[in-house]
């Protein structure tokens, strides 16, 4: 494989030039394959004083460029926009819509990654629908529980998904869509919508967009409703914290249901008219054919889960070990990318320390949430510091609060200056969070609402931080990654950090357990390497070495491999559950 890669490297420059000669020769081409042109009076123009509109009404301007390319082949802008106008009005059909505005009816959607997924997005969008996705490996009855929850309206399934919820829509008395195959989306636009106009919508801003579900590792998972104006401020900060523009090409390995996948990778891209590569899933020998590749167009950004660069590394070991192609790997990837982003949890810093021999590249982590979007991110030019996740994106405001009686604020933040409460420099509390990408409520969820809410409009994350080396660091979630033994409050990240760097230890998971005599003790669930094995007084004696006396392990559980979700998180207090059932009910 590395052979032709190798060999195709030489003729990148001059595939280079042909591409960007192609992509001139497609724009030139816009307005001569429909019998009328496409031009921005297809979309209602947005009127003075209205700034927010969703991403479709940019495609028009963009074309016959590419935007999304699938198992299926190359899909332009121009091609979803249309297909998505075709499935719009299908949509208002099936629910005998005749204004065309759906009023934030919910419209869940299961589709593969590939270009369905944006065509159904945006149909629901155009009608005025709130888009609910669902996440492909969902067993049917989890399914139901976020079809019911969000109490959707109508169910879309790409293909191959009618068989999966066409059962859930009888059973629930809705209306069920079928798309045709992703290489037949040019179906959906029929010759009676030619000569329509585009319906007109307004107020976008307030309107909901999606319900995304949060991923369920400290309970019942919730449904976050983002309006358009919440999602556009998402898009917006990004792009110009990371210099997202349209000559950039993302390679998209991750699911299609959280705002990782939906917004960071898919959403900023078809924002600023880039090219997004869409696999069906994550293949390590997948994702490095195409980051080596020198056919066009070249990818320049990557952003993955930690699990994903462990795999990614463990394929190179194994695949890779000549010095020659080791030295073209990191040339290439040096050469073409220009950034690699990690988030969604924890980076292990070996992972961190290895990516960057391997490719050239330091990871740039960041934070954020399904409630926030992104709110802090290392700097995509200057220094990033291992473990730390920088600080704010533009609009974004954070502070980290005692998490007392007082609720005193030990820092506050935002893009452009910081201040520090005299006398509690490097205090941890709770991260809050205040911005025009706070999402709007939980859904149906009034209580949860204001509770996770302050007075004065900030939103409390629930994860422990702070505030130190002029950055933020996040500790763990307060819930079960602050482990509290023997007047102690231990990070539980920052004891797997140190764990990770043991000889067999491959991943690790600390959780607190909870101990009649020091309150909580701390236990490592590990993972470990092939052919290794580790006991409790062996991993003590070399904690003690490096750890501090009190975040040393009590107690060690060997796993063959570590439950990680979709996005690469742990549900510890399923851990907790697992091993040890007497005390789940229990909180310290």
């Amino acid at each position: 494989m590395l052979v032709a890669y190798m060999c195709a490297v030489r003729r990148s420059s001059q595939n280079c030039l042909n591409y960007q000669a192609g992509r001139a020769s497609l724009q030139r081409l816009l307005g001569n394959i429909f019998r009328r042109p496409l031009t921005s009076s297809d979309v209602r123009l947005p009127v003075a004083g209205e700034r927010v509109t969703p991403v479709f009404f940019k495609a028009p301007a963009y074309g016959e460029k590419v935007a999304i390319i699938d198992h299926s082949g190359r899909h332009s802008y121009s091609s979803l926009y249309n297909s998505s106008r075709g499935l719009a009005g299908r949509i208002s059909q099936s629910l005998a819509c005749h204004s065309r505005d759906l009023q934030g009816a919910r419209v869940s959607f299961l589709c593969a990654n590939d270009a369905s997924y944006t065509v159904a997005q945006w149909a629901t969008w155009m009608c005025g629908g709130t888009a609910v996705p669902l996440y492909t490996k969902l067993p049917p009855a989890e399914l139901e529980y976020v079809i019911s929850d969000s109490q959707s309206s109508l169910l879309l399934a790409g293909q191959p998904y009618i068989n999966t919820l066409e059962p859930l829509a009888q059973k629930l008395g809705l209306p069920c869509v079928e798309l045709p195959a992703v290489s037949c989306l040019d179906s959906l636009y029929t010759p009676e919508l030619h000569d329509q106009p585009v319906e007109t919508l307004s107020g976008w801003g307030e309107r909901p967009a999606m319900i995304v579900y949060t991923s369920g590792t400290t309970g019942r998972p919730k449904g976050v409703l983002h309006t358009h104006s919440s999602l556009q401020a998402m898009i917006r900060g990004l792009v110009s914290e990371w210099a997202w523009n349209r000559e950039d090409v993302i390679l998209h390995t991750l699911p299609l249901h959280h705002v990782h996948g939906i917004v960071n990778k898919l959403l900023c891209s078809l924002w600023v008219g880039a090219t997004c590569t869409m696999l069906p899933e994550f293949s390590p020998q997948k994702v490095w054919e195409h980051l080596l590749s020198s056919k066009a167009p070249a990818v320049t950004v990557f952003m993955a889960v930690p699990t994903i660069y462990s795999k990614l590394i463990q394929y190179y070991d194994q695949h890779f070990p000549q010095p020659s192609v080791q030295d073209f790997i990191r040339a290439v990837c040096k050469e073409r990318i220009r950034l690699m982003v990690s988030g969604s949890a924890s980076l292990p810093l070996p992972v961190l320390q290895r990516w960057s021999v391997i490719t050239g590249h330091v990871l740039l982590e960041r934070y954020g949430m399904t409630e926030i979007g992104m709110a802090l991110s290392n700097p995509l030019n200057g220094p990033r510091i291992p473990g730390a996740v920088g600080m704010p994106l533009p609009e974004m405001e954070v502070r980290i609060v005692m998490t007392n009686t007082t609720n005193t604020t030990i820092a506050e933040s935002n893009s452009k200056e910081t201040r520090v409460k005299p006398g509690l420099e490097g205090r941890e509390g709770e991260l809050m969070a205040r911005g025009p990408s706070v999402f709007q409520k939980y859904w149906n969820r009034p209580q949860e609402t204001a509770d996770s809410f302050t007075g004065d409009g900030w939103f409390k994350t629930g994860d422990t931080a702070v505030y130190k080396d002029g950055v933020y660091w996040i500790l763990g979630r307060t819930s079960v990654d602050i482990i509290k033994s023997g007047g102690y409050k231990i990070s539980a990240l920052d004891v797997e950090r140190h764990l990770l760097a043991h000889p067999s230890i491959a991943d690790v998971a600390v959780i607190g357990a909870r101990d009649a005599t020091w309150g909580q003790k701390v236990i490592a669930v590990v993972q470990l390497h092939k052919g290794k094995t580790l006991a409790l007084p062996e991993l003590k004696a070399w904690a003690r070495e490096h750890m501090a006396p009190y975040t040393i392990p009590a107690g060690l559980i060997t796993v063959e491999e570590m439950p990680r979700n979709q996005m690469g998180k742990v549900n510890k207090e399923g851990l907790l559950g697992q091993f040890f059932p007497r005390y789940t009910s229990l909180r310290v």
